[in-house]
């Protein structure tokens, strides 16, 4: 039977890699790169460089495919999610039925963790569940950027006795903001932690995470917010992409 590895990858320092990991990479005949264009070829170049530095004594090969995109603009958003993870299913069945034989053993390597903002793991059930195609597949913890974050700014993510939460920059601009008395943002296009009311605010941000690019900033709201909004911009523009993380606390009387 086709087996399928989802590979978390970390969240871009090659030395994130768990052993786990390199295991699995030395079982896999081949990987599937999903190609998101030329401004994000160093996430492609990025996974190369973890085959070529961990797998030994075995032959390998890359299939890359084009990687759809999310509708953007005045959409309804979990629409045109579920639209784009429809596309990418027809991706991926085609690779699994075309790319593959019955025994060999194919690899996604998934930046971060494949459980945390990653639809992977949804769609190869969705592929199952459609029955086109027959395969077994097993999960690869990694290092997400939420770990990377607090390690680089050596905090912990929660305070003693109080909550941590998860959630997006979308929701965050929509004003859903969480009584969670440390908050962690991922996804966040709109700088949306100018929506946060009180400027007393601790904000924890960092980009391009565990990457040469790196980029860390912490302070008070109220001292910083235009400072990483500033940033932000201009490496996303030297880029061509940027992705980052942050963590909201609120002042420690409260």
């Amino acid at each position: 039977m086709k087996k399928l590895l989802i590979i978390g990858i970390g969240a871009g320092n090659p030395d994130y890699i768990t052993m786990q990991a390199v295991k699995a990479l030395n079982r896999v005949d081949v990987f599937f790169l999903m190609d998101k264009g030329q401004a994000k070829d160093t996430l492609i170049d990025l996974r190369r460089d973890i085959c070529e530095r961990y797998i030994t004594d075995r032959d390998y090969r890359f299939v890359e495919a084009h990687c759809p995109e999310r509708q953007r603009g005045d959409v309804d958003y979990k629409a045109s999610v579920e639209e784009l993870n429809r596309s990418k299913q027809q991706t991926y069945e085609r690779l699994i039925n075309e790319e593959m034989t019955d025994d060999q053993c194919a690899g996604f390597l998934v930046w971060g963790d494949p459980a945390l903002y990653d639809s992977t793991i949804r769609i190869l059930q969705a592929i199952l569940a459609s029955g086109r195609c027959v395969f077994d597949f097993e999960v690869i913890p990694g290092i997400t950027s939420v770990q990377a974050l607090a390690a680089q700014h050596k905090v912990a993510l929660n305070r003693i006795g109080r909550s941590v939460e998860i959630t997006t920059g979308r929701r965050l601009a929509a004003g859903q903001v969480s009584e969670a008395d440390s908050l962690v943002v991922m996804l966040d296009a709109q700088d949306a932690y100018h929506q946060v009311a009180d400027p007393q605010t601790q904000i924890y941000w960092g980009a391009y995470l565990g990457t040469p690019d790196e980029i860390l900033i912490a302070g008070k709201l109220g001292d910083v917010a235009d400072e990483i909004e500033r940033v932000r911009k201009a490496a996303q523009l030297a880029n061509g992409w940027i992705m980052d993380t942050y963590l909201l606390r609120k002042p420690e009387s409260e």
